[in-house]
């Protein structure tokens, strides 16, 4: 019975989504109402807001990556960079699904100044979670804002997330390759942790760059036509590209940039 009313559960929220979608492609996105989604997925709004805690959420729940997730839940002695590198080479193998839905999503998306506002405020928060994620134990070592919330360990795409000044309670873990994104030297007469925080902070600042140009770059080819199957093939040599860069530093660009 159990399954059946999970079964039942993705079904409702899979057809919520599915309407909205097609009502902001036809209109866009300010121009819909919460209620005439609910109304035309035939649920009530209270329903609606149990799968879907905002309006924005219809749009954007496809497109957020929990990559503080990924970092937590990586098995012991697996660097957070080797952690974030399998999981896009797994996304760039597994299949898109629609084109046509996946280019409507991103056109509503640009069509939108509530959904690129939206958009910023989801990555900023996402930023901020995965330097939390890479700081040993997860812990909110550096300020945070009203609002922030802090990795808490679960299964990447879960969006398990705590309030950021409860912390997580986990041991600390720093198995990361020294160098590596996690693992923090402190310099010496270095004040508490506010170098680890800053490393953190660095780090998931181009971290969470690479991964957006990455998302940018695949969307682009994708929608001036490419098969998916031909853009997840490039997406694969764009992320092993963009994680040696990350593992190796930038210095092969010298005093004359790339040349």
């Amino acid at each position: 019975m159990a399954g059946l009313r999970e079964d039942k559960k993705r079904r409702t929220r899979q057809a919520i989504g599915d309407v909205a979608m097609r009502l902001f492609a036809e209109r866009g996105f300010e121009a819909v109402t919460v209620n005439e989604i609910a109304e035309a997925a035939g649920v009530a709004k209270v329903t609606l807001f149990k799968y879907f805690p905002s309006k924005e959420s219809l749009v954007l729940h496809a497109v957020e990556e929990d990559l503080a997730g990924v970092v937590l839940a990586r098995p012991p002695g697996r660097s957070p960079l080797r952690a974030l590198r399998e999981y896009l080479l797994a996304f760039a193998a597994a299949p898109i699904g629609d084109a046509d839905e996946l280019i409507a999503r991103m056109k509503v998306i640009v069509d939108s100044p509530a959904l690129i506002a939206a958009v910023n405020r989801l990555q900023y928060g996402s930023r901020r979670a995965l330097a939390r994620a890479l700081l040993p134990g997860g812990r909110p070592l550096m300020p945070c804002e009203p609002g922030e919330s802090s990795p808490t360990p679960g299964a990447a795409g879960e969006g398990s997330f705590a309030p950021c000044e409860a912390g997580d309670g986990t041991p600390p873990r720093n198995d990361a390759a020294p160098g590596a994104a996690g693992h923090h030297p402190q310099p010496a007469g270095a004040p508490g942790a506010e170098p680890a925080a800053l490393a953190a902070e660095l780090a998931a600042a181009q971290i969470s760059a690479a991964v957006l140009t990455l998302q940018e770059t695949f969307f682009q080819r994708v929608a001036a036509g490419m098969p998916p199957a031909e853009a997840g093939r490039l997406l694969r040599g764009d992320v092993d590209l963009a994680f040696d860069l990350l593992e190796n530093g930038l210095a092969w660009l010298g005093e004359k940039g790339t040349t």
